[in-house]
């Protein structure tokens, strides 16, 4: 159990949050959401021990062991896989790394002899003969060959060191689990393993996320950070939202009535308070009136964008044709003979980790990297739009603001007109002046969707448009991809926002597609199946 009493946290003057009393029981998975900025991770920081807080305590056992997925990607790379993870458990790392120098020891006395049998006796207590076994189910249900085991981190790709550190932080049946956002950089597999593992952990888990389908299927409470405090629910994301939403629209709806009901006494003591044999029943309502008060919502941190996508013209039968295209990336055949058709309606999921793959198709047919075979025709009704998962080149060397930024894809570039679009994608204010070179990854996005939604375009093509954005973001997204009415081409690695937009998914493996039209849901099923069969 951790016990957070009085907690309060202060930056230069101003409260982050306030008055924090919370209890962290086991059993129980806890998803802590909240805006960017909000401090979901800074409050992390405070359960772990790592920043203290202004006012207040946070408390656990002293037997307790906690364990926090580390963020520093390089922090282990003179270290072999297998130490980092069983580093996890800092404890038995250590009795292991003692017991090795007591037996190196040319001149092994008593005492050695002494303290190596109670190394070895907690050693046994700890199940470190199980240890290496250990870390390899844990490295090998993330994904990862056991080939690795005694690889140097240093030789990992950056995927790897996150699943290596993944399994650093589950490692040894930890108390508490801490993790900030930790199915950053896993593919479906992993995370549906990750999944499985937390519903049968019997600790307690509390964990920073943005990834809507990992909070509904692990979570069963959810921790918000909003209106400059800190509060717990029972119930997943969805529960929560759903919940959140009726509050607001049934607060909204009170307001509405007693607005109504205060103009309407006012306009009668107005009528009647000259005169003389209404003045009574004016008196009493002026009396009703000073009772009633409109109870002003809530300033929560939480902001929506808007995001729509409307088609200038209505897409004819001919979407898109794909014939045999090949292309070789550093000696590596990413596609391999790809041939597709898309429908009219169509709304395309590429999932996977063949993200180069993903990549490499949507160049291709935004005409920005030629194939080394094969060809591919859009239909003479069709305009796209198209979202690059990489999109530095449209910000960092340019001096532009905001408004002359997004003036470059419109025609009309009235003041009136880009402030009124710029403040549904959250620029308000001086923001519209502010350099774009200097916005934060997900202001970036919000412009890249501007501009496709300026476009007017009846397919689009979106290489990852959820990375950097907050669930707020994100959920405006789904929902502006759900009405779109024209096609659509997308990579994610987000379970909900595949599930709720696609109707057909495609999977890249060694070049090869693999193409299925049903529901996301359905194809991880198939997969699941096929696995089972192969073992």
């Amino acid at each position: 159990m951790i016990t957070v009493t009085n907690v309060s946290l202060n930056f230069s003057g101003q409260p982050l949050f306030k008055d924090v009393d919370l209890k962290f029981t086991p059993g129980n998975c806890y998803g802590i959401i909240g805006a960017n900025g909000a401090g979901k991770s800074t409050f992390l920081r405070i359960l772990s021990g790592d920043l203290e807080p202004s006012t207040g305590s946070v408390t656990m056992p002293p037997q307790m062991r906690m364990s926090v997925l580390k963020q520093d990607h390089f922090a282990f790379e003179e270290y072999t896989v297998l130490d980092t993870v069983i580093m996890g458990n800092k404890r038995l790392y250590d009795i292991m790394k003692e017991k090795d120098a007591l037996y190196c020891k040319e001149d092994f006395t008593d005492e050695d002899g002494i303290r190596a049998s109670e190394l070895e006796g907690e050693f046994a207590e700890m199940n470190g003969w199980e240890a290496e076994s250990d870390v390899s189910r844990l490295i090998q249900g993330l994904g990862l060959s056991n080939d690795i085991l005694y690889s140097g981190m240093d030789t990992l790709m950056e995927k790897e060191k996150v699943k290596v550190l993944l399994a650093q932080a589950l490692f040894g049946k930890p108390d508490i689990i801490l993790l900030d956002e930790p199915t950053n950089g896993l593919d479906i597999q992993a995370i549906d393993w990750l999944e499985d593992f937390l519903l049968e952990y019997e600790g307690t888990v509390i964990v920073v996320s943005h990834d809507r389908h990992f909070l509904n299927t692990v979570c069963t409470n959810i921790v918000d950070v909003d209106y400059g405090k800190i509060k717990m629910y029972v119930g997943n994301y969805e529960f929560w939202y759903e919940s959140s939403q009726m509050i607001q629209r049934m607060m909204r709806d009170q307001n509405r009535k007693n607005e109504e009901k205060i103009k309407e006494l006012q306009n009668f003591i107005q009528r009647f308070s000259a005169n003389k044999s209404k003045s009574k029943q004016a008196t009493s309502r002026r009396k009703l009136l000073d009772k009633l008060t409109v109870e002003e919502m809530p300033a929560s941190s939480r902001r929506y964008p808007f995001v729509g996508f409307t088609m200038d013209r209505e897409a004819g039968k001919e979407i898109l044709t794909v014939e045999g295209l090949s292309k070789t990336i550093d000696g590596v055949k990413v596609l391999d003979n790809v041939s597709f058709r898309v429908n009219k309606g169509d709304k395309i999921a590429f999932v996977g980790e063949s993200e180069i793959a993903n990549t490499t198709l949507f160049k291709i047919l935004m005409e920005e990297m030629e194939p080394d075979e094969g060809t591919f025709k859009w239909g003479t009704t069709i305009t796209t739009s198209y979202f690059p998962m990489d999109n530095s080149e449209f910000f960092n060397d340019c001096d532009l603001n905001l408004v002359q930024w997004l003036s470059q894809y419109t025609e009309e570039t009235t003041e009136t007109f880009m402030r009124g679009f710029l403040g549904r994608m959250l620029f308000s204010g001086d923001d519209v002046f502010k350099p774009v070179k200097v916005l934060s990854g997900g202001e970036k996005v919000r412009c890249m969707l501007s501009r496709m939604m300026l476009y007017g375009s009846n397919a689009l093509v979106l290489d990852q448009p959820t990375n950097h954005l907050d669930l707020e973001s994100i959920t405006a997204v789904n929902n502006g991809l759900i009405d779109f009415k024209g096609n659509l081409l997308f990579a994610s690695h987000d379970h909900e926002f595949i599930q709720t937009i696609a109707n057909r998914i495609m999977e890249f493996v060694d070049g090869k597609l693999i193409d299925r039209l049903c529901t996301y849901d359905d194809y991880i099923a198939e997969q699941r199946e096929k696995a089972l069969a192969s073992r």
